[in-house]
């Protein structure tokens, strides 16, 4: 028997009806950011393991349980990419995009790859849209991005989103609220879930981002970074607020938003959607001023984030426009299919999205295809209406019918479709 073979768990297919909704998003982040002067980078899809472990950082959840990590024929170690930030940096570095006397915008898309269990909104292969600025650390940049992010989601259609803002503090003042976590937590170890207990000591804000009941109980009293933060922090923080005041854009503090990445300093935050269940982060990032000088190169605050293709398609409304054919043509006998041959043409050269049946099929059948294509008009074509050089117009929103002359078909249609 043949073998009947299935997509992989945790990777999906994106089929035409769904399709349309990530064409849209697409497009319309390449609009929103070019608007903006970003300019769009593509990054490789594997990348030196280095590359992650270097700037994710070894202790997090996604370098040490969720990287698709395997040696190429020579040896070295490869990795599929877990997200977008750290080709990007590299790949600033390598070219040397840091001369351009101004910042350097760049936006990319694709794929991205976690080995972690499959849930609702999360997958093994996932996509994600991404913007990355460097050059330059005023926190007028921080807040103009976040702007143009909610600007996107607005275009999207998306409604009832929260920001939720945080400042992660730099290396001056969160060793400090470090240590004041560790004390605060090393009595209540064994309220710990089983990874929060790993991450006690190696990277302990981690903890504030656990899902575990039992770990959430365990942070209830614990300090925050705003007892911490010093003055250049809280001079960035309380700047950034004040921009996002000044672009009318709400907010809500959460001093407990950490991210899961190691390289974040500073300015951390996140989207939330209110109609998503538990996973309902659709976008987030903040602020990275140390990672370029970590990868080899001059020292160069950046500033960036990434969207979640995957959960803000379950958001998007169907579309009022799709892909689907605006005519369908019905060809009735030989003759007629030669002329609707050279009709069709005609029509796409005029940017006219038109369907007909291949088969031959009955008048009836061909017009129960039309109907499940959705068009809204159908030409019908046979030996009578060649003799007079016509064919029939029917509107498929009321069956009322008409003729016209075969040469004006393009004109009509034109016409018509313009006026919809």
């Amino acid at each position: 028997m043949t073998t009947k073979y299935q997509a992989i768990k945790g990777v999906k297919d994106i089929l035409p009806g769904e399709i349309e909704k990530w064409q849209f998003m697409e497009k319309t982040a390449r609009e929103v950011f070019e608007l903006y002067g970003f300019s769009e980078i593509r990054i490789p899809i594997f990348e030196m393991t280095a590359v992650f472990t270097r700037s994710i950082g070894e202790t997090t959840d996604i370098v040490e349980k969720e990287m698709y990590t395997f040696p190429d024929r020579s040896g070295d170690s490869l990795t599929l990419r877990p997200e977008g930030t750290a080709s990007v940096v590299r790949a600033y570095v390598e070219h040397n995009l840091y001369n351009p006397p101004s910042v350097v915008k760049l936006y990319y898309m694709g794929p991205m790859f976690r080995c972690e269990r499959p849930q609702a909104g999360r997958y093994r292969q996932f996509y994600q849209i991404g913007v990355e600025v460097f050059g330059t650390e005023n926190p007028e940049i921080d807040a103009e991005v976040i702007g143009m992010l909610l600007k996107y989601f607005e275009k999207l259609g998306l409604k009832e989103l929260e920001l939720q803002i945080n400042s992660l503090g730099c290396d001056e003042c969160r060793p400090k609220f470090r240590e004041a976590l560790l004390e605060f937590l090393k009595n209540k170890i064994n309220l710990l879930c089983e990874d929060c207990q790993k991450r006690f000591e190696r990277n302990p804000l981690r903890i504030f981002d656990c899902k575990s009941v039992s770990c959430h109980d365990a942070t209830k009293e614990a300090p925050t970074i705003e007892g911490y933060r010093c003055d250049n922090c809280k001079s960035h923080f309380n700047s950034t607020i004040n921009f996002l005041d000044k672009l009318n854009i709400p907010y809500v503090k959460n001093p407990k938003l950490v991210r899961g990445l190691d390289y974040y300093t500073k300015t951390a935050f996140e989207i939330i959607s209110k109609g998503l269940g538990s996973q309902n982060a659709i976008a987030g990032g903040g602020r990275y001023d140390k990672l370029v000088e970590e990868f080899g190169g001059p020292p160069t605050p950046a500033f960036g984030f990434a969207i979640g293709m995957d959960r803000t398609a379950q958001l998007i409304q169907p579309l009022a426009f799709s892909l689907q054919p605006s005519v369908f043509i019905v060809a009735l006998g030989e003759r007629a299919n030669q002329k609707v041959f050279e009709l069709i043409n005609n029509l796409r050269q005029n940017e006219i999205r038109v369907e007909r049946d291949y088969e031959g099929s009955s008048l009836k059948s061909q017009l129960r295809k039309a109907n499940k294509f959705g068009v809204r008009y159908t030409i019908i074509i046979g030996d009578n209406e060649l003799d007079k050089d016509k064919v029939i117009l029917r509107d498929m929103s009321g069956s009322r019918q008409e003729e016209i002359d075969i040469e004006t078909i393009v004109e009509i249609m034109t016409k018509k479709l313009r006026e919809r």
